[in-house]
């Protein structure tokens, strides 16, 4: 793997550390609202309760299940753009290569959708909004930039 490549997955799993503890966050801010009768405070007691959440979101009050939906879609694409970066680098041809690399810069721009979303929801304040956002935004550029890379590779090659 070259350097660049291992740049590009070192950032890719730190945005995946920083998607699920976000995740984490998110489902404690659900599941205080739910088991402390509203605290806007996500207890450490309620870890337990936060797991059965996590799996049993049918069990969170209506107005809670949005997050848990909106979590779990943002846990899905920000942790697949890595999954997809590091089958990219193992890839056995320049296309098989090409197609991977599409599809973590696809992941990367849906995980900037989640984000938007979840802060015109209020589920995140402007501060983590901005912070994780340019995290996603910058994958985004580091991907952009390699998938023109690799599609000018290709027209050479033909």
């Amino acid at each position: 793997m070259s350097e660049v490549s291992e740049a590009i997955q070192a950032k890719c799993l730190a945005f995946s550390d920083r998607i699920i503890r976000l995740n984490d966050y998110l489902l404690e801010q659900a599941a205080s609202k739910r088991y402390d009768g509203g605290s806007q405070r996500a207890d450490r007691r309620n870890k337990t309760q936060t797991s059965y959440v996590r799996h049993q979101t049918s069990r969170v009050p209506v107005h809670l299940q949005s997050v848990a939906a909106l979590a779990n879609q943002l846990l899905r694409s920000g942790t697949s753009i890595g999954a997809n970066n590091a089958e990219a680098t193992n890839a056995v041809s320049k296309t098989d290569y090409r197609a991977k690399s599409y599809i973590a810069l696809k992941e990367a721009r849906e995980s900037l959708y989640w984000i938007e979303l979840l802060h015109r929801n209020k589920y995140i304040d402007d501060k983590q909004y901005q912070s994780i956002y340019n995290d996603a935004e910058e994958l985004v550029k580091l991907l952009v930039h390699r998938c023109k890379k690799i599609d000018g590779q290709l027209r050479e090659d033909k």
